[in-house]
């Protein structure tokens, strides 16, 4: 499982796991697909937006898992 940081682009991220897009509209950060999302790392955008990126962390890493776990049952059925 990749477990998401801070420092990580808020592109790679929405590309390995696109569920977590939700995530980051949700927490405001509607802007994904700005050019500002290619370069930004998660952090840097949530400074941008005043959002928790601790918080916002979290969730994605629930999302994440959430899908890897997902993924593995398939794969055993």
């Amino acid at each position: 499982m990749m477990t998401i940081t801070k420092d990580m682009s808020i592109m790679e991220v929405v590309q390995k796991y696109p569920d977590t897009a939700m995530v980051f509209m949700y927490a405001g950060m509607g802007c994904i697909g700005c050019a500002a999302a290619r370069f930004e790392n998660i952090e840097e955008g949530c400074m941008a937006h005043g959002i928790d990126a601790d918080a916002l962390v979290d969730a994605l890493n629930e999302v994440v898992e959430a899908t890897d776990e997902e993924t593995a049952a398939e794969a055993a059925n």
